[in-house]
């Protein structure tokens, strides 16, 4: 399908969005005022961890050939 990112890219991405929840998680474990100050990290993680459940969701899809279809998507 045109328009759609290869493996290489998914895997990419996927590598990256991880690292980024990562660096947010170890932001939010340390003391309040040891964090990089006026970054929301829990916001930076939670669309990191979105990011990580939509690239591994096309890294399935990349590597059986099958899309990912909802189950209430009627066919």
């Amino acid at each position: 399908m045109a328009g759609t990112p290869s493996l290489t890219t998914t895997v990419g991405i996927l590598i990256a969005a991880a690292l980024v929840a990562a660096i947010a998680n170890w932001q939010l474990r340390r003391d309040f005022l040891d964090r990089i100050k006026y970054v929301p990290w829990f916001a930076v993680q939670f669309c990191a961890v979105a990011i990580c459940l939509v690239m591994a969701a096309h890294l399935v899809s990349l590597l059986t050939g099958q899309p990912l279809h909802s189950s209430r998507a009627g066919y």
